[in-house]
């Protein structure tokens, strides 16, 4: 199934900071990746890898605020479970 959802402009403008910081852990980086490559790519889904780290940030107390904004648009790019 084919997403229509893209990565909005605040979230992408979020992922690309996420990715220049040099503090920022792992999963923070693997989460804004997948959003920021999500940018104009309705066709794009999230990865179960990505998707999990995106859970992780935020879930995870000490993540900046655009970290979790990344996340967050990954998370919601992630193909529902639904079965037929």
């Amino acid at each position: 199934m084919v997403s229509t959802k893209v990565t909005g402009k605040r979230a992408g403008t979020a992922a690309s900071k996420t990715l220049r910081s040099s503090g920022t852990g792992k999963s923070s980086k693997t989460a804004g990746g997948s959003a920021l490559s999500q940018r104009k790519a309705p066709a794009k889904t999230t990865s179960a890898r990505a998707a999990s780290a995106a859970s992780r940030v935020l879930r995870d107390g000490r993540t900046s605020k655009s970290s979790k904004s990344a996340a967050g648009s990954t998370l919601s790019q992630k193909p529902s479970k639904r079965r037929k």
